[in-house]
């Protein structure tokens, strides 16, 4: 019989997948009030996913709650978005959310379904289209709403639908927090669509946190699994590349690896493709409820981050600064005003006489030297990452007379010298003014739960400069002492 979904407890065949989505929606109308707003706050797995579908279907507006946001954060996107009712797994984080919260239901699909007794009577205002709000964490820490429709959501599903129904893929490992936008569509849309088995592991059986990875959990789950496709951020396809060059094999059925979130190295991406992980980069972003572009194993060009899907349009301004249309967003929460048909993503590139969209950077980290010249660090910091010795890297030089960045070293068996080569290998690849002069180790590894990266992987700048600026410019005080 065909499994529509497995985690770690339970299976879920298609015919049961039928039955018991009727029954959440036949909860789900039993709500008193249509404009009741619903946090989801759980672990990965079936009960995840199957709450998320209903209320997809719904009238209610669905705010999944990560579980790796602080208490401060989770708080605050409580309050932002005046939520009503929290469906959940683990009833004890409310008791330090704002609010008095009572149990309302003991069994939503094996979750519970809590309700608060006083919401804030200034409720800010949501767009009538909206049906999902997902939080990104902006550089202030405070995430920020992003309002999307049914239509632009299921606008980008059929679009990724048409592009991997080729693949004809069977089983999907759900590998990232659900509450993460593109996982989200990917794991609970795309691939039942798509007629595959979705895998969902709880995610301490993935090994997968954002304050950091357990290597050897996360293999063995993806053994015990087997999947034909997976979905990843930069940072695990590089820790894949490393665990097969020592020895791990990784399954033979797996035909497709999507790579998003942040960017990837055209050497990485060799790399995994040399030791048969099938890798392929995509680029979105939530504004435009998640992909935007994306190759594919019949439409591929390394260095760029693919064709743009069917329901997008790409313009690119005067200034080099990418402009989507299509499967924009409803507006920020509480600034309807914002809703518009086209998004300025604040990323700067072009595309290619094949179709092939190429990103270069962000617009507002785009670095001018004190010799006048634009450099993206992104791109420097892509050359970089492609050495197996550097994790991590960020690059500096606004005002500068070269570029300086910030390493981390893949292990702490990585000497200086093994650095030293790295940056010489990645100069070699770059022009003299986006070269990199002079370098430092980081104390640590930039990580979420210290702010110093997003829930995406993306470096924040900010956050590092202020935190390492005297670091940085003793970069430059030695240069020209020495």
């Amino acid at each position: 019989m065909s499994v529509a979904f497995q985690d770690t407890q339970r299976i879920l065949t298609r015919d049961e997948l039928f039955d018991t989505e009727a029954r959440a929606s036949a909860w789900l109308a039993r709500t008193p009030d249509a404009s009741v707003r619903y946090g989801l706050l759980a672990d990965n797995g079936i009960s995840w996913a199957l709450v998320d579908r209903a209320l997809h279907r719904s009238s209610f507006v669905n705010v999944p709650l990560p579980r790796h946001f602080s208490e401060t954060q989770l708080a605050h996107v409580v309050e932002d978005a005046a939520l009503d009712r929290i469906i959940t797994d683990d009833p004890d984080k409310l008791n330090r959310l704002p609010g008095e919260w009572q149990r309302i239901d003991d069994d939503i699909l094996g979750l519970q379904c809590w309700a608060r007794s006083v919401v804030s009577q200034q409720r800010r205002s949501i767009s009538p289209a909206a049906s999902k709000i997902t939080y990104t964490s902006g550089s202030t820490g405070n995430p920020k709403g992003v309002c999307l429709s049914r239509a632009s959501m299921d606008s980008v599903v059929n679009s990724l639908v048409g592009v991997l129904q080729p693949l004809a893929v069977s089983r999907h490992l759900s590998l990232l927090p659900l509450s993460t936008l593109l996982d989200n569509l990917v794991s609970v849309e795309v691939a039942p669509a798509l007629g595959a088995t979705v895998l969902l592991p709880s995610l301490s059986e993935t090994g997968i946190g954002y304050g950091g990875i357990d290597i050897q959990r996360m293999l063995a789950c993806i053994d015990r699994y087997s999947p034909e496709s997976l979905l990843l951020v930069p940072e695990l396809l590089r820790v894949l590349v490393a665990s097969v060059a020592k020895g791990w094999r990784a399954p033979a059925n797996l035909k497709f690896i999507a790579v998003g979130g942040a960017s990837v190295s055209a050497e990485l991406l060799t790399a995994a493709h040399a030791v048969g992980l099938p890798a392929y980069e995509g680029y979105g972003l939530s504004e435009c409820a998640s992909v935007v572009a994306l190759n594919s194993p019949a439409a591929a060009l390394k260095g760029s981050v693919g064709r743009v899907l069917p329901h997008a349009r790409i313009r690119i301004d005067a200034a080099g600064e990418i402009h989507v249309r299509g499967a924009t967003m409803s507006g920020y929460l509480g600034n309807d005003e914002q809703t518009q048909t086209e998004v300025a993503t604040g990323d700067l590139g072009f595309i290619d006489a094949d179709g092939f969209l190429h990103v270069r950077g962000r617009r507002k980290n785009l670095l001018i030297t004190s010799l006048g010249r634009n450099v993206s660090p992104e791109w420097v910091e892509r050359e970089l990452l492609a050495s197996d010795s550097i994790s991590q890297a960020v690059v500096f030089g606004e005002a500068k007379p070269f570029l300086s960045c910030l390493i981390y070293p893949t292990s702490p068996t990585v000497s200086a010298a093994d650095l030293d080569a790295a940056i010489d290998a990645a100069n070699r690849r770059l022009p003299d003014y986006a070269q990199v002069r002079r370098w430092a180790l980081l104390p640590q590894p930039l990580r979420l739960v210290d702010g110093t990266v997003t829930a995406n992987g993306r470096t924040r700048r900010d956050v590092v400069f202020s935190r390492y600026q005297n670091l940085i410019e003793d970069l430059y005080v030695d240069a020209i002492a020495s």
